[in-house]
């Protein structure tokens, strides 16, 4: 069957076996640019519909052959989503429910036709039927897509042939998935531990910090949700990657082969895409995405920078950044602060140190964000910019103009320092 060209004038075709009528009809449609194609005999007008897609089919209802809302029952088979109009001079109720039980019938138009009411009629139709088809395309596209992602997916499960002895007792699971969204983390939490154990246990480090994070004030509900998810599901996609490529990029990352680096840079878009099975919000998928990004601009896979990355993943970041080192506590912490302003967004390292209390503060001495600053506050460290000016000293009292030059500096050149406070 021939598809519409959306390009083209719409193509209309219209029955009636009264030639002046359906003349009349053809000419007043024309007049509005659309194309016209007409017929005086319903059958023959199911023979056209064979080969050509219409926008909008309009019947008359008395017609010898066959009656209009017979005709726009059999086009419907044909031609399913052109929007139908049925022009008749006797409208009863009847006919008005067999229409809409069988006919799905866009409106009607009472005889003697209108040409203002007609033309009103038909371009309300033919947006309906633009609407639909659009539609059907999306649900086309998509469902190719998925086609694509799914022998994706079946490449990727070739590469991680431990996990085949795992598939009938993971068939089982995933469809338990969605009656059961913490089974479905938990799902994930052992794919992880057999491809790797311990990238299972960095996984679940991560979602510990992540979880610490997310119970300030700092993030909305949904945001909350979304960092918490998104730790568990952010490495999802190295499952597919070699686990020695993986290991050397965890142990001797400048040993990588450049397309055993791209493949790397690439693993959180595989993690987007597989985690949208088991959470398909938006901001999931855009975090986990973002999770290997710096905040100078200078990260994978898309080189995203400061507040264009996802605060969720900035936050995220910190956490990978800090377990995915492998050093002891003491030199991760460093490995974590040398990086803020660079790597990673100042805020969120601010936020890591708070609420894992890894380092030890003086009892008399809190942390605090750069939005938790108040008129008020001592600052217990003088504030610095990356020239090494002096911005504020320590010791002095925090005002409203103060803090409104501080926040002004840190957005043209972010400030790294820990925030300290004599409380």
């Amino acid at each position: 069957m021939t598809p519409a060209n959306s390009s083209a004038p719409p193509s209309l075709l219209i029955v009636d076996d009264e030639p002046i009528v359906l003349a009349a009809l053809k000419e007043t449609l024309e007049r509005e640019k659309y194309h016209v194609v007409a017929c005086t005999n319903p059958l023959k007008a199911l023979e056209v519909l064979k080969t050509q897609q219409f926008a909008v089919i309009i019947s008359d209802q008395r017609m010898p052959e066959m009656m209009g809302l017979d005709f726009l029952i059999e086009s419907k088979k044909l031609n399913p989503l052109a929007s139908r109009i049925l022009i008749t001079a006797v409208l009863s109720l009847p006919t008005i429910v067999d229409a809409i039980n069988k006919g799905e019938i866009f409106r009607f138009v009472a005889k003697p036709w209108l040409r203002e009411e007609l033309t009103a009629t038909v371009k309300n139709a033919i947006s309906r039927y633009q609407l639909v088809a659009e539609n059907q395309r999306l649900t086309e596209e998509s469902r190719r897509l998925n086609e694509q992602l799914s022998v994706a997916n079946s490449a990727l499960a070739a590469q991680v042939k431990s996990l085949e002895d795992q598939k009938a007792s993971l068939a089982t699971v995933n469809r338990e998935l969605e009656t059961s969204y913490d089974r479905s983390l938990e799902l994930c939490s052992r794919i992880l531990s057999t491809y790797d154990p311990f990238l299972a246990g960095q996984t679940k480090a991560m979602v510990e910090i992540a979880r610490k994070m997310a119970e300030t004030e700092h993030f909305t509900d949904q945001q909350r949700h979304v960092l918490k998810a998104s730790a568990w599901l952010c490495d999802l996609g190295l499952i597919g990657i070699p686990r020695d490529t993986v290991r050397l990029f965890r142990t001797q990352p400048a040993r990588l082969s450049e397309p055993d680096r791209l493949t790397i840079h690439s693993h959180p878009i595989y993690s987007q895409t597989l985690a949208s099975y088991v959470d398909s919000r938006p901001e999931v998928g855009e975090t986990i995405r973002a999770h290997h990004e710096r905040f100078d601009g200078t990260g994978f896979p898309d080189g995203l920078s400061r507040e264009s990355i996802p605060w969720t993943a900035r936050c995220l970041a910190v956490a990978v950044w800090f377990v995915e080192s492998g050093l002891p506590k003491d030199q991760a912490i460093e490995s974590v602060l040398s990086q803020s302003g660079s790597a990673l967004d100042p805020e969120a390292v601010r936020l890591f140190l708070k609420v894992t209390h890894l380092l030890q503060l003086p009892r008399q001495v809190s942390e605090v964000l750069l939005e938790e600053l108040q008129p008020g506050m001592v600052l217990a460290n003088g504030l610095y910019s990356p020239h090494g000016l002096l911005l504020v000293g320590e010791g002095q009292v925090l005002n409203a103009s103060t803090i409104s030059k501080i926040r002004n500096h840190n957005l043209m050149n972010p400030i790294s320092q820990r925030l300290l406070v004599y409380t």
